[in-house]
């Protein structure tokens, strides 16, 4: 048996798999609370941003386990937001990427040296990367979609709905300035905000929580 082979073998036991799925499970939960509890939606940004911290657990999952771990429990999570999907898939997929330029730098660079230090880079990383493809997402992908679904297809107007929809937030936006407010005021101030906290709460629960993430693990 090669070594490659007796790494898979480790990596993906019954008792692994399922510390994955328990924190995809509870990754997901993460996500819908905004959605059920209104006061996660702060006033100063768009309706639309929900503070929430569902990468939480993957870099909990990646810290324990390694990054292959962050990796699938941000993918099973976002499967799992796939069947009730309001932007055909579009959203949830940014969010993937979003979640594993978050949680896998942290975690590569948490596993080259397993101590406190090791663990605020790698998280003070994975979230600049996070801020910096989320920035990219807003830009080329999200919005452009959003406009062309609120326009029905006539992108122009959809860029209308959008900016009417922020102006009571900021009050010189205009359709060809849009991205500079949007991306500098909500994008990436929102997703900082969201990765500190997920950050911050891993700092503080990941070694208390460390018995129970290596669970069965000799």
């Amino acid at each position: 048996m090669t070594q490659q082979n007796t790494t898979k073998q480790r990596f993906f036991t019954t008792k692994n798999l399922a510390v994955m799925g328990i924190l995809s499970a509870i990754g997901y939960i993460l996500y819908l609370l905004p959605k059920m509890i209104p006061i996660f939606n702060l006033p100063f940004f768009p309706p639309w941003l929900d503070l929430q911290v569902s990468d939480l657990p993957a870099l909990l999952g990646g810290f324990a386990l390694g990054p292959w771990a962050t990796v699938i429990i941000i993918v099973v999570k976002g499967v799992l937001k796939m069947p009730f999907t309001s932007t055909a898939c579009v959203g949830e997929l940014a969010d993937i990427v979003v979640g594993i330029a978050f949680t896998l730098p942290a975690s590569i660079i948490y596993h080259k040296m397993k101590n406190k230090k090791s663990a605020i880079v790698g998280m003070a990383v994975g979230t600049a990367c996070a801020v910096f493809v989320s920035a990219l997402a807003n830009r080329f992908v999200l919005i452009p979609f959003y406009a062309m679904t609120f326009g029905n297809g006539d992108a122009s107007a959809g860029m209308q709905t959008i900016v009417n929809a922020v102006s009571s937030l900021y009050s010189g936006v205009t359709v060809d300035n849009f991205y500079t407010y949007y991306i500098f005021l909500a994008a990436i101030p929102f997703n900082l905000l969201r990765c500190v906290i997920s950050a911050v709460v891993t700092y503080f629960v990941y070694k208390p929580l460390s018995k129970i993430l290596h669970w069965g693990r000799k």
